[in-house]
């Protein structure tokens, strides 16, 4: 818990009174939502274990390069955007305090899903993931002690530490048992990936569908605030992905970057907007993160569905490309040999003859 410093402005009477309904009866679908998320993540995370290679692992532990790569686009790339983003829209305080603690956020076990998807590197997501989570102990209050200056915010924001250990559990134990499962029966695994695959199609379907339900009042809230949810985790995929080709990552890690830094924790930022603002406050900003949720959704399978596309047409002309000119190099070697054979035979041919 730290101290920020402001006055904050207060909402219409009637738009705060239909919000609050709003709150009150989308709490059992809330809550809903949020177990067949939770069970739903967890198995995805198992069959995300089964592809883990334990070497490659203890390589990015061993020599973190992407790690801190990642973390830096984490905690200095999405708090620096979200505070241009707030001052550019001009945000009011309560609303620019609820960016900034999305931007702040840890990344999120979605982006392990959609890195394998992406063909990225999935021991390098899971570790970015982790120890994101890890430091976000004490990266989060800093972040957001340097960048709510501006607001002056006149009362405590509330760090979910809890909620940071549970994110932890919720990744690390499940990601364990598929590594030993992996280890243990490695065609098993094979099937549980599978499984795995399509459990993470019909994540993303919930997700999108419950979100954009529970979003059903914020489609007339503030403009600026609904752009800022769309192009926000946009601008954490484009520009994590620049800073890890700057840096020379490989074409796998910066894919895998990418991921990782638009896609953000929701539940442990819908959590510290629960614990930090009183329920007038929330009700101008409770569909934030809800919204950052659904679009980050929507736009990292837009991305992952250009890059297979490019995968399945793009890609295999080159292949295609390629296995052509060794085809016609191969011929062009065979026809050499056969010629210096000829060449050989002849010249035999010719010697045995003289005598």
């Amino acid at each position: 818990m730290f101290n920020c410093s402001s006055t904050l402005a207060c909402p219409d009477n009637s738009t705060e009174g239909e919000l609050k309904r709003g709150l009150d009866n989308d709490g059992n679908l809330k809550l809903i939502f949020s177990v067949v998320l939770s069970v739903m993540m967890i198995l995805v995370m198992f069959s995300l274990g089964c592809t883990v290679d334990i070497k490659k692992l203890w390589s990015h532990i061993r020599r973190p390069w992407g790690i801190a790569v990642g973390l830096l686009c984490q905690y200095g790339l999405m708090p620096l955007i979200a505070y241009l983003l707030a001052i550019g829209f001009s945000l009011p305080p309560i609303q620019a305090i609820t960016v900034l603690i999305v931007g702040c956020s840890p990344g999120g076990t979605m982006s392990n899903l959609f890195t394998y998807w992406a063909d990225g590197d999935v021991d390098l997501s899971i570790s970015m993931t982790t120890c994101s989570s890890v430091i976000a102990v004490g990266m989060m209050p800093l972040c957001l002690y340097v960048y709510t200056r501006s607001w002056d915010l006149e009362q405590n924001l509330t760090v979910p530490y809890p909620t940071i250990g549970i994110t932890l559990l919720c990744l690390i134990v499940p990601v364990a048992f598929g590594v030993f499962v992996n280890f243990k029966w490695s065609k098993h695994s094979k099937i549980i990936l599978r499984v795995g695959s399509i459990a993470g199609v019909l994540l993303l379907l919930v997700v999108m569908i419950a979100g954009g339900i529970l979003m059903k009042g914020s489609w007339s809230s503030d403009i600026p605030f609904m752009v800022i949810t769309f192009i926000f985790p946009l601008m954490g995929h484009v520009f994590g992905f620049l800073l890890a080709l700057l840096t020379r990552q490989p074409w796998a890690r910066c894919r895998t970057i990418s991921m990782e830094t638009g896609a953000q924790n929701i539940h442990m930022c819908s959590t510290m907007l629960q614990l930090s603002f009183s329920s007038e406050q929330m009700a101008q900003v409770f569909t934030f993160p809800l919204s950052y949720g659904f679009f980050q959704t929507l736009n990292g399978f837009f991305i992952i569905s250009v890059y297979q596309t490019y995968k399945r047409f793009c890609k295999k002309k080159h292949e295609e490309k390629d296995l052509d000119r060794n085809q016609v190099s191969e011929l062009k070697e065979t026809a050499a040999r056969s010629e210096a054979t000829s060449f050989l035979e002849r010249d035999e041919e010719a010697s045995v003859v003289t005598l």
